[in-house]
């Protein structure tokens, strides 16, 4: 039954008309407040104040993907820096890094998109290493996969911190860790949240847990950074033994956790020394991302349902 919501859920992440709905649906505000920091890069940075003062870090991502327009890509990146500037004058460049979609740069653009995008990345590069922090690159889905792993090699020329995400239900993934678990490379590793194709994407979820476990194991043997991006308690428990197994230090991988998802959780590993951080996103374009998320853990479905059933 979780595997058919899933499926329900990430088509109605593209639906326009759902969204239309959900948007205007009076519990909404409460559901996007739960997972979403707020909507301006003033309510990020205060929910980042609070994640530091409990121990955590976080990792800033301003909602957007799939621009359409070269004047909206601009603006993206524009704010990127502008947020960047403002975690280094609030001092938690230490504490927060930004992540970012290339799709929200202008990567689809019909002229040169990926050039353009790949431009404005380095932008938000620049304005990250001026604050002392980095980038991470999200992924979006598998027909951009091998245009994001190519901007990130062109970024790593320059800024070499830069990390990336691989997703472990693509079953290119292990080989992709293979290539980038090498000296410097950061790399989170999440299950992935996109609806794919069999031809390309692992459909049973046990599946997609074994293949975690074998990217896992490349990056946790690997002379990188390893930053494991799960909520799943045995995959929690597989890490912590792999990094034991492989003699890492506390300070040689980190967990990454969702904002507003197992926050005991987080506060747990966070007392056991581990390093803990949170992907905080925020902005007010939070349909996607939200419906995404949601098919990830079915137990939030019927919460989001009795939303988008609720109408004004």
């Amino acid at each position: 039954m979780s595997a058919v919501l899933r499926r329900v859920l990430l088509s109605a992440a593209g639906s326009d008309r759902i969204k239309r709905v959900a948007v205007r649906a009076p519990l909404s505000r409460g559901i996007v407040s739960r997972f979403v920091a707020g909507e301006d890069t003033d309510a990020a940075l205060s929910v980042t104040r609070q994640l530091v003062a409990r121990g955590l870090l976080a990792s800033i991502d301003r909602l957007g993907e799939a621009t359409t327009d070269a004047e909206t890509a601009q603006a993206t990146a524009d704010a990127y820096v502008d947020l960047l500037a403002k975690i280094s004058d609030a001092g938690l460049a230490e504490f927060a890094e930004v992540s970012l979609k290339l799709s929200s740069l202008g990567q689809a653009l019909d002229a040169d998109g990926e050039a353009i995008a790949l431009d404005h990345a380095r932008a938000v590069c620049a304005a990250a290493k001026a604050a002392g922090t980095t980038v991470t690159l999200d992924m979006e889905d598998h027909t951009t996969t091998d245009a994001t792993l190519s901007a990130l090699r062109d970024l790593r020329a320059d800024f070499p911190d830069v990390g990336a995400v691989l997703q472990a239900y693509l079953r290119r993934t292990e080989g992709d860790c293979r290539d980038l678990a090498g000296e410097g490379s950061r790399i989170r590793l999440c299950k992935g949240a996109y609806r794919e194709p069999e031809s390309v994407a692992f459909q049973d979820q046990a599946e997609v847990d074994l293949s975690y476990v074998r990217c896992l194991r490349v990056l946790m043997r690997g002379r990188g950074y390893p930053m494991v991006a799960t909520h799943d308690p045995r995959l929690i428990a597989i890490a912590a033994a792999m990094a034991l197994q492989t003699g890492r230090a506390k300070d040689e991988y980190e967990y990454q956790l969702l904002f507003g998802v197992r926050p005991d959780e987080q506060r747990r590993l966070s007392e056991r020394g581990e390093k803990i951080r949170v992907y905080l996103p925020y902005g007010t374009q939070w349909y996607p991302y939200l419906t995404r998320r949601l098919a990830e853990r079915p137990a939030n479905v019927a919460f989001f349902l009795r939303a988008v059933a609720t109408r004004r």
